[in-house]
C-alpha cells in the first residue's frame, strides 16, 4: 500500500486463493465441489479530484449510522487485475476505472469515536484534572443514559 496527499495505491501480487463453485465448497455429500487453487494479483490507485468537506454527525447515537465525522474529497479509481488457474485452465485479466461515476475517499470516525468539538474539550479538561467540576459533571451527566453494551447483544434488537 502506497499513501500520499492525493493518492492511496493498493497492490496484491500472485496471491494464492481457491476459487470455488458452489457453496458451501469441499469434497464430500452435499458440500460441493472441491474448488481449483488460483492465483491473484491486482492494483488499485484511489485519487482525489478536488477539494475537501466536512461532514458532521447529525447523531449522538454511537449505533446510528448518521454519527460519523471527516473530511471527504470525490475520487475515482483504477486499476488492473489478473487471475490464473493453477493447472492453466483458465485465466483473465483486465482493467477498470471508475470515472464517470460517484466515489469518495477521505477520513472518517464513526460511532463512539465521532465525537463534537465540545465533547473533545471537555474530555482534555478531564484529563488535565481541570479546577471546573462543572464541565465534567456536565459531560457525565450528557452520557449517563446512553447504553453501554458489553458482552453479547443480540442482533434481533437491531432490526426493526
Amino acid at each position: 500500500m502506497k499513501i500520499t496527499d492525493d493518492t492511496v495505491t493498493i497492490s496484491l501480487k500472485d496471491a494464492s486463493l481457491v476459487d470455488q463453485f458452489r457453496f458451501p465448497g469441499g469434497a464430500g455429500k452435499s458440500l460441493g465441489i472441491a474448488g481449483v487453487p488460483a492465483t491473484l494479483s491486482f492494483e488499485i490507485t484511489y485519487t482525489k479530484s478536488g477539494g475537501s468537506r466536512r461532514v458532521k454527525p447529525t447523531s449522538t447515537d454511537p449505533l446510528s449510522p448518521f454519527t460519523w465525522k471527516g473530511r471527504m474529497s470525490a475520487a475515482t479509481n483504477s486499476g488492473t487485475f489478473s487471475l490464473a488457474y493453477a493447472d492453466g485452465s483458465f485465466s483473465a485479466q483486465g482493467s477498470f476505472s471508475s470515472s464517470g461515476n460517484f466515489g469518495e475517499m477521505g477520513t472518517e470516525a464513526n460511532g463512539s469515536f465521532a465525537r463534537t468539538e465540545k465533547d473533545a474539550a471537555l474530555a482534555s479538561l478531564d484529563n488535565r484534572n481541570s479546577p471546573a467540576p462543572s464541565l465534567s459533571l456536565a459531560y457525565a451527566a450528557q452520557y449517563a443514559n446512553v447504553p453501554k453494551f458489553r458482552g453479547k447483544v443480540p442482533v434481533t434488537e437491531f432490526v426493526h
